[in-house]
């Protein structure tokens, strides 16, 4: 899929993205998902076909215990879609969307949208171009190793008073982490400063003048405990969960230690945000603009909607090819 413009993290940039979708088939009704591999942690579109290849889903698309049980270990983007599949079968099964499946509300907190890393000047004229799309949070990306992250957020907080947070993407050091956040202090939680596993983890955390979530720490419901110990909140990606049952249960641990949740995305179409929007009730913070980021959506149905992902009404997760 190709993105409009191209993306800039501390760790590189992209002009597209590969994903890989599922079809479950049942009866007349087919269940869809999709798998966004994620390089960073050893994933491919080409381990996630061969996962999938191995799975048997069984003839009960409601067994969803026994279906978990014997798939193989490993490939969690591939597991999110297999997850999704079944979730929009069930849904389109009965008649009813996702949420109400689960019991949840349609409508969560608004998502931010990105202001991908580039210059200072840069970011703020990205900023002032989308003032009129109806974002109501900004998500600054940051860790450009050059010393001016602080200038970046400050760039933009002269071109808009909309609340803003940042995703360091592990670039920062303890020590640049204790110089920089207090000169940041309107941000309402910085994301992932320091590398996974940092040692410091703990000590930015007892210090930090700002909420400190992480991302590249946390993954499925067996890392939360541990990100208690170095951060407020946790940031949970379906992608790297591995779908909506394993991302509903990290929502519940973390709440049980008082710790903040948000719901972040890859970039992914509207069947790879859909899951998302659907649970997006149970989060403080919300980043799905991943369908937002590309040239074309391939899978419409997703609204936004007063700056809200807000999911479709119809059955399943809601979202057709285009």
């Amino acid at each position: 899929m190709r993105l409009a413009e191209t993306f800039t993290i501390s760790r590189g940039s992209d002009d597209s993205a590969d994903v890989v979708q599922v079809e479950l088939t049942h009866g007349e009704h087919s269940g869809f998902g999709e798998a966004a591999p994620l390089d960073h942690y050893h994933q491919s579109v080409e381990s996630a076909v061969a996962w999938l290849e191995q799975v048997d889903p069984g003839d009960d698309p409601f067994a969803l215990d026994e279906i978990f049980e014997r798939l193989p270990p490993g490939e969690d983007a591939a597991r999110a879609a297999l997850d999704h599949a079944l979730h929009d079968l069930q849904g389109k099964l009965i008649g009813r969307p996702v949420y109400q499946l689960l019991g949840l509300r349609r409508s969560g907190p608004p998502t931010s949208w990105t202001i991908w890393l580039g210059d200072p000047d840069d970011m703020a004229r990205r900023t002032e171009k989308i003032l009129g799309r109806g974002f109501k949070r900004l998500k600054l990306k940051l860790g450009g190793r050059d010393g001016l992250d602080v200038e970046r957020v400050k760039a933009v907080s002269a071109v808009t008073d909309l609340p803003l947070q940042c995703d360091v993407n592990e670039a920062w050091s303890l020590d640049e982490a204790l110089e920089y956040l207090p000169q940041l202090t309107t941000l309402q939680y910085c994301e992932q400063p320091l590398a996974a596993g940092d040692a410091g983890g703990a000590e930015l955390k007892r210090r930090s003048p700002v909420p400190i979530y992480v991302d590249e720490d946390c993954h499925g419901l067996a890392t939360v405990a541990a990100c208690a110990e170095r951060a407020h909140g946790i940031n949970i990606k379906l992608a790297k969960a591995g779908g909506i049952r394993e991302s509903v249960r990290m929502v519940h641990a973390a709440r049980a230690l008082g710790l903040g949740v948000m719901l972040g995305c890859m970039v992914e179409s509207g069947l790879g945000i859909a899951p998302g929007a659907h649970i997006a009730s149970l989060m403080d913070h919300v980043d799905l603009d991943g369908n937002l980021l590309l040239a074309d959506d391939p899978w419409p149905g997703v609204e936004f909607v007063d700056g809200v992902q807000l999911p479709s009404d119809r059955p399943g997760l809601g979202v057709a090819p285009a």
